[in-house]
């Protein structure tokens, strides 16, 4: 089907199939298994322009639109749920926010080397009292003449360890609730900065996940990243675009599964013919071929709508919600076709299956993008 990619879109997307199917396909399981944070993809993704695609080229990008950023993370979930994730804290929750609300300085300093691949990012907003209250942060950061003194905790990061560029949240007004939150821009090694030990996971085992820890940390006061008290709509815009990197996880997964699905239908013979040919098992391809291509629609209408300059919050909350779900369906309905042999490790889909759920979660569970949602056409 013709999605009316541009000629640029087009090869972009060629570029990161071949590199999925050629790089990554081949060693997804294998690596998996080891829970190593995949340096060489990353390595490999920054030669490519992945790490920047939709950054200005001045800023070290490739200048390209978000829709090329989402075919990028589309191509490569199909084989990696952990690279495409990498890539999109990286991409949708780090290098944006700098692009939209940092400082020339600021730019110069820490963007062009992460647009470059150079410097990967990381954004800590959840807390462990705050995950779907972000408005709840108790991380503080006080001015003490020319710095900025951080205290508190942001758990469930992404990136962690292996990310040299932290965009952090952090009260500064305790009386002012959301209006009293700030961004910061940390480096890793400040000293009264810490990065705990990588979480083991039920999926995305590839991808570091855990714990920062601010004791006594001082920045620059040059490191607020935007304006004082403004740091709320910092992170809800930087919500909207990994709403939309997570959308493309979530197609790109359910692609892979849908196609392992496929393959093994047509091979796995029962009753003396392939299961395919029952209509049990063809009705399940079919309707998860449906849902993975309203998802698809979806997401590349709002990254247009997102390119345009237009509003794309409601479309960014629709999209994730439906793709994260319709995701974690298809996977189970692939699993559900492989039989006991999907149960089993030796199979790729059963990666597959334990990855797919923390679609539902990151980047605003399907409960509170429905809020947003509800909020949007009650408004």
């Amino acid at each position: 089907m013709s999605y009316f990619l541009s000629e640029e879109q087009e090869l972009i997307r060629k570029a990161a199939k071949e590199f999925a199917e050629t790089e990554i396909k081949p060693k997804a399981k294998e690596l998996d298994e080891t829970h190593e944070f995949p340096w060489d993809w990353v390595n490999e993704c920054a030669e490519l322009g992945f790490l920047g695609v939709s950054i200005p080229e001045k800023y070290g990008g490739a200048g390209a639109d978000c829709l090329s950023e989402m075919l990028i993370i589309e191509e490569i979930a199909k084989y990696s749920g952990s690279l495409a994730l990498i890539i999109d804290a990286h991409t949708s929750l780090g290098c944006m926010p700098l692009l939209h609300d940092g400082t020339e300085e600021q730019k110069q300093k820490y963007l062009i080397p992460a647009a470059k691949g150079e410097k990967l990012m990381s954004f800590g907003l959840t807390e462990p009292g705050a995950g779907s209250d972000a408005g709840g942060t108790q991380t503080t950061a006080v001015l003490d003449g020319d710095e900025w003194v951080l205290n508190g905790t942001k758990c469930w990061i992404t990136n962690i360890g292996a990310a040299k560029t932290y965009i952090v949240t952090a009260k500064t007004d305790l009386d002012k609730g959301n209006r009293g939150i700030s961004a910061f821009i940390v480096e890793a090694g400040t000293p009264g900065f810490e990065v705990g030990k990588p979480e083991r996971k039920m999926g995305l085992n590839n991808s570091n996940t855990g714990d920062l820890y601010f004791k006594n940390c001082r920045i620059r006061k040059e490191n607020l990243l935007g304006k004082l008290n403004k740091g709320f709509p910092v992170f809800l815009r930087g919500l909207d675009e990994g709403r939309l990197a997570i959308s493309a996880m979530a197609v790109g997964m359910a692609q892979g599964a849908l196609e392992l699905a496929t393959v093994y239908a047509k091979e796995r013979v029962q009753f003396g013919k392939p299961i395919s040919s029952f209509q049990g098992i063809s009705f399940k391809l079919a309707e998860m071929a449906i849902n993975i291509e309203a998802a698809r629609t979806m997401l590349y209408n709002a990254a247009r709508l997102r390119d345009a300059g237009l509003p794309y919050s409601k479309e960014a909350a629709m999209v994730k919600a439906f793709s994260s779900e319709m995701c974690v369906d298809a996977c189970d309905k692939s699993l559900q076709i492989h039989g006991g042999n999907g149960y089993s490790k030796e199979l790729e889909i059963e990666r597959y299956y334990r990855d797919a759920k923390l679609l539902t979660i990151g980047e605003g569970t399907s409960e509170i993008n429905r809020m947003v949602i509800a909020n949007h056409l009650l408004a």
